[in-house]
């Protein structure tokens, strides 16, 4: 099991390196953590919902990501709750002491989902959650030190050293632990470090005499690692904009850095987006960068402003508008800035967002920007499909006669409020393995507001390369000849490169022998 001092210090992309190391080295091998706190989700292709990275994590162990390696999933609605999902399907939002109340019946649902693993693979690598260190969270815990006593599992303790105060830490988190649970911790791995290690070792050597624990490895900051994210609490720590680690661009104002012509994307960054990895891939195009905003003044004049998903449609869209970024929008979009919506991001884009039901709020709705004729209707039900689809022809727009994937994770509907401006975006074909005759999206008239439910569209090479040749080609630039990117080959290049940077960096036999394996 793999443990942290805190959040975002390492903890999910180690599990996928070990994941790819034990899967290089023979092993059948899956991931597993027991509640998983991220709005950045995926759907199973039997429709259910589980956290994005333990997707990513499958996929290292090369094998199809399956609800069971994610039991329970939260995905915050707001400061103190959370809608949350179980076993890939929601069951509804809890306030933060109403779970706690009701966590203890998840217990024999977690046991049982990694019980299924346990019968079908040689190894589980698990995944703990924040720090096993909140105090205030211990009674009950489900996910850190009471998730490694129920698998009998030994824990490494991971560490941001790049914050600063790795030591202290590491110290800390240990003291805080009761005499049983420091004794399951059998070492420390530092990650993120810079500079030199034979000034750090003075420091590892009186750590392992003060702690009584080997470090296990130092793993250096990677750059421009591009695996996705568990959150986008990740956002956070670089000011918005996805700078080194790959997950995402190269500076706020990188047009003005820049010698060579590129394609300029801005994102919204909205308080509570969903699946911010759909936007990853564009970060290996040499000739585009990608920035992460939530201000008026920081958009600029992009190519291309993208409304993302979120998991609060409407509050996400009053935000847009006292920042005055729905303004902005609205205006970009009048002197011709192509503007696309994902899934909530859609939904913001039309004319009005009925809530008859309450499901995001007190309000029946809202009026949203009114640059697509469509109305967005809350259900009850989400509908969360696996989906293949077609794109269909638009006059001012690219073309791409391959198949689409993605996949769809949202609730309500969206109808067309007239149909002489707006034409569907594309043709659903196939839902869940089963065949579907669906129209998905929405386009304006004149192809330049573009809203769609298909997550993940951005990593179908022939759609990515057809928009960014679209791009250029307003802007005046070359168009590409083919497609820059091959995204599947992309991934495992990374996971293998992941793989060795930290097989390099890690003691691999000490862990092995942790494990009681060979």
């Amino acid at each position: 099991m793999i443990q942290g001092t805190g959040s975002h210090v390492g903890k999910s992309i180690l599990v996928c390196a070990l994941c790819r190391i034990l899967k290089q080295d023979g092993y059948r091998v899956a991931p597993f953590k027991a509640q998983n706190m991220a709005l950045n989700s995926f759907v199973t292709k039997d429709g259910k919902e589980m956290g994005r990275a333990q997707v990513a994590q499958a996929e290292a162990a090369g094998i199809e990501p399956m609800v069971e390696m994610n039991p329970i999933l939260l995905k915050p609605t707001g400061d103190t709750g959370s809608q949350v999902v179980i076993m890939g399907k929601p069951i509804g939002n809890m306030t933060a002491k109403e779970y706690y109340q009701k966590k203890g019946e998840f217990v024999s649902i977690i046991k049982e989902a990694y019980h299924t693993l346990r019968t079908q693979f040689d190894i589980i690598v698990i995944e703990g959650a924040g720090s096993p260190a909140e105090i205030n969270l211990k009674d009950g815990d489900i996910v850190n030190m009471g998730m490694a006593e129920m698998a009998s599992a030994p824990v490494l303790l991971v560490t941001d050293i790049d914050r600063g105060g790795a030591f202290a830490w590491v110290v800390g988190t240990l003291a805080l632990l009761t005499s049983d649970e420091r004794d399951r911790v059998k070492g420390v791995v530092f990650n993120k470090f810079r500079g030199d290690k034979g000034i750090l070792k003075p420091g590892l050597d009186m750590l392992e005499c003060r702690v009584n624990k080997p470090v296990v490895g130092v793993i250096p900051y990677i750059h421009n690692l591009s695996i996705d994210d568990e959150d986008s609490v990740s956002l956070e720590y670089s000011g918005g904009n996805k700078r080194d680690q790959g997950l995402g661009v190269r500076g706020q104002h990188a047009e003005i850095m820049s010698p060579t012509p590129f394609i300029d994307i801005v994102v919204i960054k909205l308080p509570r987006i969903s699946n911010f990895t759909d936007f990853n891939i564009f970060t290996h195009e040499k000739d585009v960068r990608v920035r992460f905003v939530d201000t008026a003044k920081d958009i600029g004049k992009p190519d291309l402003l993208i409304i993302p998903g979120t998991k609060n449609t409407i509050g996400d869209f009053l935000f847009l508008e006292e920042r005055a970024i729905a303004e902005a929008i609205k205006d970009l979009s009048m002197h011709g800035t192509m503007i696309m919506g994902i899934c909530g991001g859609y939904q913001i884009l039309g004319r009005y967002i009925n809530d008859p039901y309450h499901v995001e709020s007190s309000n029946n709705g809202i009026q949203g920007l009114g640059l697509l004729d469509t109305v967005t209707t809350f259900a009850r039900d989400k509908q969360t499909f696996q989906v293949k689809a077609c794109m269909l022809e638009h006059e001012h727009l690219f073309r791409v006669d391959d198949e689409i994937t993605g996949y769809e994770i949202h609730v309500g509907e969206t109808t067309y409020n007239g149909h002489n401006s707006v034409k569907p975006f594309a043709r659903i074909t196939e839902r869940a393995g089963k065949r579907v005759n669906i129209l998905d999206g929405c386009v304006s008239a004149n192809s330049n507001v573009v809203g769609t439910y298909l997550h993940g569209i951005f990593d179908n090479d022939a759609f990515r390369t057809g928009l960014i040749n679209h791009l250029k080609l307003k802007k005046g630039l070359k168009p590409s000849a083919g497609c820059n990117v091959n995204f599947k080959s992309m991934k495992e290049d990374k996971y293998n490169e992941l793989a060795n940077i930290v097989k390099k960096n890690i003691d691999i036999n000490m862990v092995y022998k942790i494990m009681n394996l060979q």
